[in-house]
């Protein structure tokens, strides 16, 4: 089967280059998005992304996003969803807003516009989770502000989503129905099903798979609650890193949690989530960076920009340092996997001009690449006025 020789190059090449990048003191997630983009069509062409690994991929950020929720602090997160709401709004209005000026000033029609902002609403947490966790920073205030602000984003993202689709005419059926308010009604119904499962189902469930003579029954329970809470969320229209990330939520205040902890840190990381990352870096290529230069960098900048001073300013007005606040805006750049499935749905519908699609995945994968180089900065920058405090 080729696909086990593919898994072998990606296995070795994220940890050879994890660990490269870990000697140098900078986080090991980096090497392990840049083994995509050796491996793949960028460099070496060895390996072309493929369905295989992208249902690997889906099932890596699955595991990502369950394992952060397992990692939260839900009384942490609910005394900062003031400052997520309001990280998470703006957000998505400034990249929409920036973006989509740019866009327009470099010819695009307004609705092409439009939705090329949309593409970079969504902020994707998987990279800022990996590099919060390295450096003990995920039950932190800035790590809890950007867990949350990041779910409130990706809800937001598909809600803007939604409204273009509908109200454009553009692109095809968004959620269960053809009606957009039915939709936002079946979507705040699911909500109100996960707080029943993280209020009632959860700690049941857990409790009888524990009581079970099977192998790692526990670990299996909390496998079917997530991807379960995960397909749901993707059936009524919402992404499927939500679900899981509640998923986490829900685990986490059963007494079994750190067992859950523990065997789903092995599953993932020893295969999921080093393909997930892989993955990001297979999609990337250079064949229109000469053509689209001046576009990929003014989208690039303001993709930055536009994220890294809603996180930044929105929180030092929650009372955030201006250590924290960087850190924040730092957590919010990334795009990754939400970005290019917003991205994936424009190119199938037709949303922007085809020759500016691998502009765009390019653009993502440079946030993508970037951000953890500027939240480990900032984080690095924290440690030490602390010290020197």
């Amino acid at each position: 089967m080729e696909f086990l020789g593919e898994l072998i190059l990606i296995l070795i090449a994220t940890v050879l280059l994890g660990q490269l990048f870990a000697r140098f003191n900078m986080p090991a997630v980096i090497g392990q998005l840049l083994s995509g983009i050796v491996l793949g069509p960028a460099i070496l062409n060895w390996i072309k992304p493929n369905d295989i690994i992208s249902i690997f991929s889906e099932f890596g950020v699955i595991l990502l996003m369950f394992l952060a929720g397992l990692e939260s602090d839900l009384d942490l997160l609910k005394k900062y969803f003031k400052l997520s709401f309001t990280v998470a709004s703006i957000g998505v209005i400034l990249p929409v807003l920036f973006i989509g000026l740019a866009s327009m000033a470099f010819g695009m029609k307004f609705l092409e516009a439009l939705f090329i902002g949309i593409v970079f609403a969504a902020t994707s947490v998987s990279i800022s989770v990996v590099v919060l966790q390295e450096a003990g920073k995920l039950h932190s205030r800035a790590g809890t502000a950007i867990l949350g602000a990041a779910v409130v984003d990706d809800i937001l993202a598909v809600v803007v989503l939604s409204l273009f689709t509908t109200f454009s005419h553009e692109g095809g059926k968004q959620g269960l129905t053809n009606n957009f308010f039915l939709n936002l009604l079946i979507e705040a119904s699911y909500f109100i099903v996960v707080w029943l499962i993280y209020k009632w189902v959860a700690p049941y469930f857990m409790k009888a798979a524990e009581k079970m003579d099977v192998n790692y029954s526990v670990a299996i329970a909390s496998l079917v609650l997530a991807i379960s809470m995960a397909w749901a969320a993707d059936f009524v229209g919402l992404s499927a890193v939500v679900g899981a990330f509640f998923g986490g939520l829900a685990i986490r205040q059963t007494p079994q949690f750190k067992e859950v902890n523990s065997a789903i840190s092995a599953l993932g990381y020893s295969v999921f989530i080093p393909v997930f990352f892989a993955d990001i870096g297979l999609s990337m290529t250079f064949a229109s960076f000469i053509k689209d230069i001046w576009f990929i960098i003014a989208i690039t900048v303001l993709a930055v920009l536009s994220k890294f001073w809603a996180g930044k300013y929105s929180s030092e007005l929650f009372g955030f340092t201006k250590n924290e606040g960087n850190i924040v805006g730092a957590g919010m750049v990334s795009r990754g996997e939400v970005a290019l499935i917003v991205a994936q749905i424009g190119i199938t519908h037709h949303l922007f001009p085809e020759d500016i699609y691998s502009s765009l995945i390019l653009v993502i994968i440079i946030t993508t690449v970037i951000s953890p180089f500027i939240l480990n900065h900032f984080i690095k920058k924290e440690s030490e006025d602390n010290r020197l405090a």
